[in-house]
């Protein structure tokens, strides 16, 4: 009887393999908040060896006037303080001076079967050939964005140097999208029986465009919300014209101005990122979302090494069982050597979530998509420092939840206020700190980061979205891709819009 032959044996192969990486994903969640859990505990145990008759002894209190709670109103004591502080040094020092490691050599690399990318396989194979000038193609998918998308496309317009092409590729849309496309002299391209969300429309897309391109075409990607700052693609083409090793150039994100409070929390932490990436000299995290360019034969590789040395679908750009394919792409071309920076001039606008329910729809698909990326890539050398970031995160739900119940219980416990003035200096540092790293957002930010409770209840909210998104993948829920609509009369909803 006929089994199929090869194609039942590779249909066999893919489901092993898509079965084996689902429960690497659901691992991930267990690793990280195992590893975070340790990471306290061990932090308990080194403050429990402190020396017992150099300390005050604790103070009893009584909590509701049932519990009976100790709380002890000594600091540390100094040596305990400078080991804390010597740890979590030698810690970032440490991921630090991996990852320098490991960018050098993957600059150095000549493998060009392992990392076909990298800047030496890449400079040797397009030596002493013109590929004449650099060009920009922009591709901008969208999905019923009418109330937005005529912004982006002004901004396109006002460039100093405008992108050659503007396509707008328009996915299952039934509002005025592409009216408005035509409107502002934009291409329009209509995805065809795409049931894979943004990235099988973007894949339909690349696959007509790409085998056109040449060496010195690249290709902007770039959401239907995002407004590019003048100096952005007079950047791009400097920059790749310079170096012909350099695969992809990401964004520096910036909040758009409204939203209220909640607006101007996540300024702030737009603000935060991008201060840190132009302090590691743009040596960025994630290729985003809003605004990333990459060269065509970066492209072309990664659709080829898919289903062999990549996730996903052999011929596709983007993996679509990825959740976050913006943060996926970025390990992909990472993975094959790839060179790429976030230059400062390369800055963009992209919008807030304007309510609670839409940002947590919006954090929930990033953060869970981050960790099911790790699950399928596993622990490699490019992934290595997403992972302490993962860890960070992890060991920060702990913390804070640990700091918000102590704090409650020593408050209810006591008769009368006490202050802990080392405490409260450690507060101030921890003030000061927030206040330098907002500061160039405005008056607003830096207002909003002085009084600090509002910043905690942020970042408590986020640490609420970590965990449901480890307790979603642990369960074997199913991601549910939601989009955020904003009516006619201003109103903001969030949709399902099917699963991934």
């Amino acid at each position: 009887m006929d089994d199929g032959g090869p194609a039942a044996e590779g249909g066999l192969a893919d489901r092993v393999a898509v079965s084996k990486r689902r429960h690497l994903e659901r691992g991930v969640g267990v690793v990280i908040l195992g590893m975070a859990a340790g990471a306290g505990v061990m932090l308990w145990f080194g403050l429990a060896l402190s020396d017992p008759a150099t300390r005050t002894p604790p103070q009893e209190g009584a909590l509701f006037g049932v519990w009976r709670v100790l709380y002890d109103t000594q600091a540390p004591t100094v040596p305990l303080i400078l080991v804390a502080v010597a740890i979590a040094v030698l810690l970032a020092l440490g991921v630090a001076t991996i990852e320098r490691r490991i960018a050098t050599r993957y600059r150095r690399s000549e493998d060009v079967v392992g990392t076909p990318l990298a800047p030496k396989p890449v400079m040797a194979r397009t030596a002493g050939v013109y590929h004449g000038p650099v060009t920009v193609t922009v591709l901008i998918p969208a999905h019923n964005e009418g109330d937005r998308i005529a912004a982006t496309l002004d901004s396109l317009a006002d460039q100093e140097e405008g992108p050659d092409r503007v396509i707008v590729v328009a996915d299952n849309c039934t509002d005025d999208t592409e009216a408005i496309a035509h409107e502002h002299g934009a291409e329009v391209v209509r995805s065809v029986g795409n049931s894979d969300k943004k990235a099988g429309a973007l894949n339909q897309a690349l696959a007509r465009l790409l085998p056109d391109l040449r060496e010195n075409d690249c290709v902007m990607v770039m959401d239907a919300d995002t407004v590019l700052d003048q100096g952005y693609l007079t950047t791009v083409r400097r920059r790749m014209a310079d170096d012909r090793a350099l695969m992809a150039i990401g964004g520096l994100f910036y909040g758009e101005e409204g939203g209220g409070v909640l607006g101007q929390l996540q300024r702030n932490e737009y603000t935060r990122y991008s201060r840190e990436i132009r302090r590691r000299r743009g040596r960025l995290y994630v290729l985003t979302g809003t605004a990333s360019v990459f060269r065509s034969a970066a492209l072309r590789e990664v659709a080829a090494q898919r289903g062999h040395g990549l996730p996903g679908r052999t011929g596709d750009v983007y993996d679509t069982a990825a959740l976050t394919e913006d943060n996926e792409l970025t390990l992909a071309l990472k993975s094959l050597g790839a060179l790429m920076v976030s230059p400062q001039q390369c800055s963009v606008v992209t919008e807030v979530m304007p309510t609670l329910k839409a940002l947590w729809a919006q954090r929930l698909r990033w953060q869970r998509g981050a960790l099911e990326n790790l699950g399928a890539y596993g622990v490699t050398p490019q992934t290595l420092r997403y992972w302490a970031q993962q860890l960070g995160i992890g060991y920060g739900v702990v913390a804070l939840t640990a700091y918000f119940v102590l704090i409650v219980t020593m408050v209810l416990a006591l008769d009368e206020p006490v202050v802990f003035p080392f405490w409260v200096t450690i507060g101030a540092v921890f003030v000061g700190e927030r206040v330098v790293t907002a500061w160039s957002g405005g008056w607003r930010a830096r207002l909003l980061a002085v009084l600090l409770l509002p910043e905690l209840l942020y970042a408590s909210f986020l640490n609420l979205v970590y965990v449901r998104g480890v307790y979603d993948i642990l369960t074997g829920r199913r991601a549910q891709w939601q989009h955020v609509v904003t009516s006619a009369d201003g109103r903001v909803s969030v949709r399902d819009g099917g699963r991934v």
